[in-house]
C-alpha cells in the first residue's frame, strides 16, 4: 500500500502543481485575485502532499532523504515550495512566487519521472510522461484553435459592422470587445500548457532516447510557436496590440501551430515515431 501511495502520489502533486502555475501565470498578467487565491490553495496542496511523500519515505528508508541526486531533487522542489508559500504569505511577492514554481515544477518533473533503481516501475513512469506531455501540448492546440476561431469571428463581426451590413447573423455573433477577450484568455490558458509540455517532453527525451539533438526541428518549431504566443500575450498586455490587430496576429500564430504540427512533425528525427 506504501509502495503504491509512494508511486502515485507524486504523479497526482505533478497534475495539480501544473494547474497551480497555470493559475498563477493568470494572475500574473491579469492581476486576477481569485486566480491568485486559488494557485496559492493548490499550491498548498502540493506542499502538503510532497510532506507526506518526505515523511512516507523517511519511515521507510530510516533517513533524511538528501543522499542521492534523486533524493535531494525531491527535497530541493519541497523547500523551493516552501519558501514560495512564505513568500506569498509575508511579503505578498506573488510574481516570484510564479517564477520560483516554474523552477519547482522542472526540478519536480525530474525527479518523479527519473529512472531510478526500479527498472520496471522507471519504464511505466516514462511512458506515463509521455502521455502527460502529449496530453498538455494537445490541450494547449485546443486552446490555440479556439482562440484562432474567436479571432475569425471577430474579424467577421468587424468587416460586418465596418461595411454597416446589418443583416441576421450580425446579432448572432458576440461584440467585439467579448470576441477579443475570450481569444486572449484563450491563449492565456494555452501558453502556459504549452511551457510545461516542453518541459515534460524534453524531460522524456533525456531519458528515453539514446541521441537526442536540440535542434531537433520539432523542438525548434515548438518553441518558436511558445515565444510567438507570448509575444502575442505581452504586446496585448502593453496595449501595443489589439482589436483588428490582435485578431490578425492570432490568425497568423495559429498558422504557424498548424506548419509546425503537419509539417515540421515530419522532418523529425524522433517525433514522428513516438508522437
Amino acid at each position: 500500500m506504501i509502495e503504491l501511495m509512494m508511486v502515485r502520489l507524486p504523479e497526482i502533486v505533478i497534475v495539480i502543481y501544473a494547474l497551480s502555475i497555470l493559475l498563477y501565470f493568470i494572475d500574473f498578467l491579469e492581476h486576477n485575485r481569485k486566480a491568485n487565491r486559488l494557485a496559492f490553495l493548490l499550491l498548498s496542496i502540493v506542499w502538503i502532499l510532497q510532506t507526506i511523500f518526505l515523511c512516507l519515505y523517511m519511515l521507510r528508508t530510516g533517513r533524511f532523504p538528501v543522499l542521492t541526486l534523486f533524493e535531494g531533487l525531491y527535497f530541493y522542489s519541497w523547500i523551493l515550495i516552501t519558501l514560495s508559500l512564505m513568500i506569498h504569505r509575508i511579503l505578498k511577492v506573488d510574481f516570484t512566487v510564479f517564477f520560483t514554481n516554474l523552477l519547482g515544477f522542472t526540478i519536480m518533473a525530474i525527479h518523479v519521472f527519473a529512472p531510478i533503481q526500479r527498472p520496471a516501475m522507471a519504464e511505466q513512469l516514462i511512458s506515463e510522461l509521455l502521455f502527460i506531455h502529449i496530453t498538455m501540448a494537445i490541450l494547449s492546440y485546443g486552446a490555440f484553435t479556439l482562440s484562432f476561431v474567436f479571432s475569425i469571428l471577430y474579424l467577421l463581426q468587424y468587416k460586418l459592422l465596418k461595411g454597416k451590413r446589418w443583416i441576421q447573423r450580425l446579432w448572432r455573433l458576440s461584440d467585439l470587445a467579448n470576441l477579443e477577450k475570450i481569444s486572449y484568455v484563450l491563449n492565456l490558458i494555452g501558453v502556459p500548457m504549452l511551457l510545461l509540455s516542453l518541459i515534460l517532453g524534453l524531460q522524456w527525451a533525456f531519458m528515453k532516447l539514446s541521441f537526442f539533438q536540440w535542434y531537433d526541428p520539432k523542438i525548434i518549431g515548438s518553441f518558436f510557436v511558445l515565444l510567438i504566443y507570448s509575444l502575442v500575450l505581452y504586446l496585448h498586455r502593453k496595449k501595443e496590440v489589439f482589436g483588428k490587430t490582435l485578431a490578425l496576429w492570432n490568425v497568423a500564430a495559429f498558422l504557424i501551430v498548424l506548419i509546425n504540427f503537419i509539417f515540421i512533425s515530419r522532418l523529425s528525427n524522433f517525433h514522428i515515431w513516438y508522437e
